[in-house]
């Protein structure tokens, strides 16, 4: 396994896949194919490489809905979703003649009885294991998972789906998974909010679905609550965190750079197209990414002079050149070179848009969400904060992300200002962006005497901030709130509670910054794991890690959908309002 995948969540998926898997394989010594699905395909590349499964004694991956050579004296793990898709596919490989020996069969999830008697009707002779495993969630890194799901947010939230129940069931399927995977069966709880009922409704069917997983366990006893806490929040709950500039290095890379699949594409000095995937396989890829972009862009350059030193290098200006003739003389050193070189680039890719237009953006834009200046002076007439980037000729999705910031600081607007706001950034005939945010429960349009009081936040005084990232997500209030067991009751209530272990005894301030527990330490705590309706944002997924080093008691997880970026969470809130939706079902999302 790769060093980056030995820790978190793909390591427990990865130990999970092989004691059922593999064990079973294992168990005849012949070699085998694995075939897959496409959401199975994702779920064993974000936890093991080709030579994991070659020690394995699996010979060839396969697509299950690729024609594929029959092999009749091998056989086949099949490792899918229970869709009727799939089904068939596995049917069609044994009917009329079989492709191979023998089968090994492996759902995600709960398999319905209508398939699985559909394949003992024309295979049973030719299946020899058939198990549901309950890993049907993607471990998007250590300590964040992701449901593979981005069109759950308008099924969830567009006012012409017919499927809102429907993905809300499978969601808390995938979270039940989760909790399985991670051997937990934490108490439930949600944040209650009248224009935001899908969290209630979502905590209740993971509740249900939780208690009926846990009836029996293996020695025929009914497993008790874990203690773990899972809280349930919608994205309206923090507006504001998805739509800031972000100045962290994963955030602020996903947000600029057109960052596909994670992986990173640029031009290198010879002119040559190159790629890189950004994941935690690249230690140096873990070290950065929750760093400030100034932090990086010293530290990498620093880092190179170090290789370079070390090899009677000239220690001149360390450009993009200057290493790449330094590789072609050392190419011993060219893969630690290489990660360097890559990182190099991508922060120099980050560093020219935010000395183009985005230093000029950030000031405006953390004014808003905090309320305040960087003297820590209230901010009285936010209009004023935002009239400069309004005249300055921005693009026009900023101009959208600085009126929403304006709307969210004063917690709605009058429909005359928004109507100015729309005419300014021209976007009369894509008012969308804006209007549509009210789907998520966030005010966009209040009477002066309906304006509502902001939420109070946790001081931060003491922490030490760049003045253009004075913001924190909301999240790390809620994160830090739950581990000190502050988490007000009539907000949070319990769907179902845990053991007395949250009754704040050994819980630390993450505030009080310990020296982080290693991993399998913290494991001997609590597990508090937060669920975000809608999407989640990179600094939100940052704000698990940082609270769970601060904290020995408790390792953070966090997940959703799907992860945000400012760009394409504006573009699904434009979308919401579109006409009725083609039918768009759990089918696709293992075909997506």
């Amino acid at each position: 396994m790769a060093a980056g995948s030995d820790h978190g969540l793909k390591r427990i998926v990865w130990k999970r896949i092989k004691d059922t898997i593999i064990a079973d394989c294992k168990k005849s010594e012949v070699w085998k194919i694995l075939i897959l699905d496409p959401f199975t395909t994702k779920i064993l590349s974000s936890c093991c490489k080709m030579s994991d499964l070659m020690e394995e004694r699996i010979t060839i991956v396969e697509d299950l809905f690729k024609i594929r050579e029959p092999v009749p004296e091998m056989k086949a793990i099949y490792f899918m979703t229970p869709t009727s898709k799939c089904v068939d596919a596995f049917i069609a490989d044994f009917k009329p003649k079989p492709k191979y020996k023998s089968a090994y069969v492996y759902f995600t999830d709960y398999c319905p009885d209508d398939l699985f008697n559909n394949m003992k009707l024309y295979c049973a002779k030719y299946i020899r294991v058939c198990k549901e495993i309950n890993i049907s969630f993607l471990p998007q890194e250590a300590q964040v998972f992701t449901c593979d799901d981005p069109g759950a947010f308008r099924k969830i939230y567009s006012p012409h789906s017919q499927e809102k129940r429907k993905t809300l069931e499978t969601l808390a399927d995938q979270l039940v998974t989760l909790c399985a995977t991670l051997n937990e069966n934490p108490g439930v709880r949600y944040k209650k909010d009248d224009k935001m009922v899908n969290a209630k409704t979502l905590a209740e069917l993971v509740d249900d679905k939780l208690s009926k997983h846990y009836e029996l366990d293996d020695s025929g006893k009914k497993k008790e609550k874990t203690p773990a806490q899972l809280l349930i929040v919608e994205r309206g709950f923090d507006p504001v965190s998805p739509i800031l500039h972000e100045l962290t290095y994963q955030a602020m890379a996903y947000d600029l750079i057109d960052i596909q699949n994670d992986t990173y594409k640029y031009k290198s000095k010879d002119g040559s197209e190159k790629q890189a995937l950004l994941n935690e396989d690249d230690m140096l890829w873990v070290k950065l990414r929750h760093k400030h972009i100034a932090e990086v862009s010293e530290q990498i350059p620093k880092m190179v002079k170090e290789i370079s030193a070390s090899k009677k290098q000239p220690d001149g200006k360390i450009t993009i050149s200057n290493l790449a003739q330094m590789m072609k003389k050392m190419p011993s050193f060219r893969k630690q070179l290489t990660e360097k070189t890559i990182h190099l680039q991508l922060a120099e890719d980050c560093m020219k848009f935010f000395a183009n237009n985005v230093e000029k953006l950030c000031k405006a834009e953390q004014d808003l969400a905090v309320g305040s200046d960087v003297d820590g002076a209230k901010v009285k007439d936010p209009m004023r904060t935002l009239l400069p980037v309004l005249l300055n000729p921005f693009s026009k999705h900023d101009k959208i992300r600085a009126v929403l910031l304006y709307i969210f600081s004063v917690n709605g607007t009058t429909e005359e200002n928004l109507n100015k706001f729309i005419q300014h950034v021209k976007i009369e005939d894509e008012r969308e962006f804006i209007l549509n945010w009210k789907e998520l429960g966030v005010p966009i349009i209040t009477t002066p005497s309906l304006f509502s009081r902001k939420p109070s936040r946790r001081e931060r005084l003491e922490e030490e901030t760049y003045n253009l990232s004075r913001w924190t997500p909301v999240i790390k209030d809620i994160m830090e709130d739950a581990v000190e067991n502050k988490l007000d009751t009539r907000v949070w209530p319990h769907q179902s509670e845990c053991p007395a272990a949250w009754n704040g005894s050994g819980a630390v301030s993450a505030r009080q910054r310990n020296k982080p527990s290693s991993q399998d330490d913290r494991r001997t705590g609590s597990r508090l794991i937060i669920f975000v309706i809608g999407g989640i944002t990179y600094s939100e997924m940052r704000a698990a890690y940082e609270v769970t080093q601060a904290v020995k008691s408790c390792e953070v997880i966090v997940g959703s959908s799907h992860i945000l970026t400012p760009i394409n969470l504006l573009e699904d809130i434009k979308a919401l309002s579109k006409g009725p939706m083609e039918t768009f079902t759990i089918e696709e999302r293992s075909n997506a």
